[in-house]
């Protein structure tokens, strides 16, 4: 019998919804202190997770939760171009 694989699973910051963490967008703030999108996954640091959402993302500024969970303030430029990234992919969470 083959064994079923795990499937990591990870929580929105904005909805706090368990996804596949596949589905999410991380953000992380790496030892020196810099923050940045993350596409593959696996870089070093401190990870935070959103759905490719609007919505999501406004949540998450406005209860400033992604500053919790990165433990350091989130540069305006970042903000900028991950509402951008979000509008245009219009992922709509359920």
């Amino acid at each position: 019998m083959a064994q079923e694989r795990k499937i990591p699973e990870r929580m929105c910051l904005g909805c706090h919804q368990k996804r596949p963490k596949r589905e999410l967008v991380r953000l992380v703030r790496s030892p020196d202190g810099v923050i940045f999108f993350d596409p593959s996954g696996k870089a070093k640091g401190r990870g935070a997770y959103l759905c490719p959402c609007p919505d999501c993302l406004k949540k998450a500024v406005k209860g400033k939760r992604l500053e919790r969970a990165l433990r350091s303030a989130i540069p305006k430029e970042l903000l900028a171009e991950l509402e951008a990234s979000f509008s245009e992919e219009m992922t709509i969470c359920e």
